[in-house]
């Protein structure tokens, strides 16, 4: 299901704009510690990126793929624009990018996610990180992590997942080891309190 899908053709869910935090419990690989941002939930399912999980590839070899530039043009590149972050946003779609970033750069294909935060998935928006031009905040993504109707409260409800409003500085922090613990720590909880036997009050 396409992110406008869920976006534009259903009312928004509980979830928007929170944060999903897998439970120690997680029996699913792909989401072992995961801190998931959801940009979209909805009767229809919902849609989000991992935002801790770190992509072994480098920007510059996206451009390269893309033919965006050549070799040469690449190592001119600005230290910062080359070592611009990619993660591994889920387990949908590997090959397909996206673009989480601030409000202050908008193209006709940038879709609002927050009052602060938005989703572009074209490369007008590559282009101008190329150029000096692109978003104060921001950060790549190769795929997406998707649930269909009624899978992730169900997910929730089994004590699979802990959620709590999103924090944007976490959202864009690079410091990936540590982000399950502070995610934690926005519900004033440690991993050492979780226990993956949890049962229901």
């Amino acid at each position: 299901m396409a992110f406008s899908t869920l976006r534009d053709k259903c009312e928004r869910g509980f979830l928007d704009g929170q944060f999903l935090i897998a439970m120690p419990g997680m029996k699913d690989s792909n989401f072992a510690r995961a801190v998931v941002y959801i940009c979209a939930h909805s009767t229809a399912g919902a849609m989000g990126f991992i935002i801790n999980r770190a992509q072994p590839i480098s920007f510059t070899d996206v451009l390269l793929h893309l033919k965006l530039m050549d070799q040469q043009e690449a190592i001119m590149l600005p230290g910062d624009t080359r070592d611009f972050p990619i993660l591994a946003g889920g387990p949908v779609e590997t090959g397909r990018g996206f673009v989480l970033h601030s409000d202050d750069f908008v193209s006709e294909s940038s879709i609002p996610v927050s009052d602060d935060i938005s989703l572009t998935a074209t490369l007008d928006i590559i282009r101008a990180i190329c150029n000096g031009r692109g978003p104060a905040r921001a950060t790549m993504l190769l795929g997406y992590a998707g649930w269909g109707p009624g899978q992730l409260e169900l997910e929730i409800s089994s004590n699979g997942w802990l959620n709590c409003p999103a924090n944007d500085e976490l959202i864009f922090d690079r410091a990936l080891e540590s982000k399950y613990e502070r995610a934690l720590a926005l519900l004033g909880v440690s991993p050492e309190m979780l226990s993956s036997e949890a049962g229901h009050a």
